[in-house]
């Protein structure tokens, strides 16, 4: 999977800032007009309340239209001044593949904003959900695919953060680790 990301990565990062940020708003889109199929699964899945499902959800698609946004406002070219009249651009862009491991208590908030910021950015990621909340990850992966995230650009991995995310931190692949939880895991993955 790191690999494939690997590779997947210049041709996302390729893409216009413009293109990843509408697929964001798309999936905003997307998931407010299916806030009630998202909200049940959040009740039937993470046993949230009906009204903690409904605020999550709002938050997902907040992040969705912030991360456009801010992407928007922060990542296009900069022209600077230069001191003997060239010019200066800075650009910046995607690194690689991004980590992303969210926690159970805000499966789709966390996990959408990790994933959403990631990618707008120019990364692939490879996006290791807490392993009580698969189906809400799932569901907001292929909304993501649906809205334009290409398949090859988000990589969904199931399974235990002892096993599955040590081997997704370790990996020298890695250009970058998004992590909500614990101190004690966040002091394990810094070192």
């Amino acid at each position: 999977t790191m690999a494939r990301l690997q590779a997947a990565h210049g041709a996302w990062r390729a893409r216009p800032l413009a293109e990843r940020s509408a697929a964001l708003r798309r999936a905003a889109d997307a998931l407010e007009s299916r806030r009630a199929e998202f909200c049940a699964l959040l009740v039937s899945e993470a046993r949230k309340t009906w009204g903690d499902a409904v605020a999550e959800v709002r938050e997902a698609v907040d992040f969705c239209r912030y991360y456009a946004d801010q992407a928007e406002a922060t990542l296009k070219p900069q022209v600077l001044p230069g001191p003997t009249g060239e010019r200066n651009e800075l650009r910046l862009h995607g690194r690689g593949v991004f980590v992303s491991i969210s926690p159970w208590n805000f499966p789709l908030a966390i996990f959408t904003g990790q994933v959403a910021a990631a990618l707008v950015a120019g990364n692939t990621v490879a996006a290791k959900p807490a392993e009580q909340t698969p189906l809400v990850a799932q569901r907001m992966v292929t909304l993501l695919n649906d809205a334009g995230v290409p398949a090859d650009a988000l990589s969904l991995l199931h399974g235990p953060g002892e096993t599955v995310g040590a081997a997704l931190v370790a990996d020298l692949r890695a250009a970058g680790v998004c992590f909500t939880g614990s101190t004690a895991v966040a002091r394990v993955i810094n070192r």
